[in-house]
Formats: C-alpha cells, sequence, structure tokens
C-alpha cells in the first residue's frame, strides 16, 4: 500500500492566539484545510509555555504564533509572522479564492493592507499576552491597557471603513483584512465589550459571523481548546 502523502502545510497554532486565528480564516477560505488533507496543525499550548521549549524556540526564535511551513518548499523555511504567511499564501495557491484585490486594482490591494496594519500594527502590539504581562509587572492595569489601545485602534479602522466597506471590508469579497478583523472582535469581545460604537466594524463581523470558515476558526472551535473555555 503506498504511503499516504504527508500535509503540504504546518501550521504552528494556539486557540487563543488571534494572529493564529488570521491563518485559520485564511487557509479555510482558500479550502485548505486538516479534513483535505493539505494541513497539519501543530498545537502549542501558551498556557503551558510550550513556546518557550527549546524545540519551538529553533523554529521560531521569537516564540510565538503562528508559524507556516510549507513542506513543497526547497527548505521548510519557518514563516514566523501572520502577514508574512497570509501574503505567502495569496503567491503560492493562485488558483484558490484570493483574498486580495487583482494586481489590476492596486489601490483596492492598498486599502486591504491598509486596514491590516490597522490591526496588526496599532492595536496587536499593545494587546498581545506578553505585552499584558509586561504592564501588570510594572504594575499597570492590563486589562484597561487593552481596552484603550483597542478603542484606539477600533476608531481608526471605523472611520477607514467609511471609505472602503461594502459588505465586508473592502467592497464585497472577503479579504485580508477581514481574516485580521474577525480575530480582533473575538479578542473585544473577552473583555465584555460590544461594537455599538463601531457600527461598520459591527455591521461586517455580522456578515463574516455568518461564513462557515469564520465560524470554524473561532477559539472556542478549536481541537485544542480547553473544555473549559468551551462554554
Amino acid at each position: 500500500m503506498a504511503a499516504v502523502p504527508s500535509p503540504r502545510l504546518v501550521l504552528h497554532t494556539s486557540f487563543r492566539s488571534s494572529s493564529s486565528a488570521r491563518l485559520r480564516i485564511a487557509l479555510r477560505l482558500k479550502g485548505l484545510t486538516t479534513a483535505s488533507g493539505d494541513v497539519e496543525e501543530v498545537y502549542i499550548s501558551l498556557l503551558k509555555k510550550e513556546q518557550n521549549s527549546a524545540e519551538y524556540r529553533a523554529i521560531n526564535p521569537r516564540m510565538s504564533v503562528p508559524v507556516l511551513q510549507d513542506r513543497h518548499a526547497n527548505v521548510l523555511f519557518p514563516i514566523t509572522q501572520s502577514v508574512a504567511s497570509l501574503e505567502y499564501l495569496e503567491e503560492v495557491f493562485p488558483d484558490r479564492p484570493a483574498l486580495l484585490p487583482p494586481l489590476s486594482d492596486p489601490i483596492a490591494r492598498a486599502k486591504v493592507r491598509t486596514l491590516v496594519n490597522l490591526i496588526v500594527a496599532d492595536i496587536q502590539p499593545f494587546t498581545q499576552v506578553r505585552t499584558a504581562a509586561k504592564v501588570t509587572e510594572f504594575g499597570g492595569d492590563s486589562v484597561e491597557w487593552d481596552k484603550h489601545w483597542t478603542t484606539v485602534g477600533f476608531k481608526a479602522f471605523e472611520e477607514t471603513l467609511q471609505k472602503t466597506a461594502g459588505k465586508y471590508c473592502v467592497g464585497d469579497s472577503i479579504t485580508l483584512a477581514d481574516a485580521c478583523l474577525a480575530p480582533a472582535v473575538w479578542n473585544w469581545e473577552k473583555f465584555g465589550q460590544d461594537l455599538s460604537p463601531y457600527p461598520i466594524i459591527k455591521r461586517v463581523y455580522e456578515s463574516l459571523s455568518q461564513e462557515r470558515e469564520v465560524i470554524d476558526s473561532h477559539w472556542k472551535n478549536q481541537p485544542d481548546t480547553p473544555q473549559e473555555f468551551r462554554q
């Protein structure tokens, strides 16, 4: 009997990581899943500090998730930044549903990238776990810190959506901007916050919440989500 080929892609992920969730959403939208045999998921428990192990540090010196690897590459190079991974998927799977507008529309592509960076550059660095831990170490309130910087970022995102949004963040097709927005909203909801101050974000998120790929990517629905977090 012929050996079953290994999945092409390896995703090192953790259930509550919003950066990992971006990749989960994008992969599912492209039809690249564990069920299809295209992706192997390696679960890194941030709760158990597995990202700090010597074995994982050899893969990602930054000791964070996600990491994307492609077995079809000449070297199994670990892509350790989520946006680099998202754009890699766009480039190596041109036959799959695109999450960036076509090259013929550079303005639309710039809109998507602007919104992506409002999340990953202006919100994420302030609200990630390691930053919150350092705020607490310095005697601050990490929850209020997180809510403050998410509020600042969401205000800018909302105003930008006034110029870009249709059903989704940019027009009526799901893009990388939507793959980044949904996990940011999940983090916002973690603190008991709602989206009423951001009506366009709310409307776009409600559309995204109907998409099976987004539902399946939610942190509560992951194989590595502890049972006590599924309630």
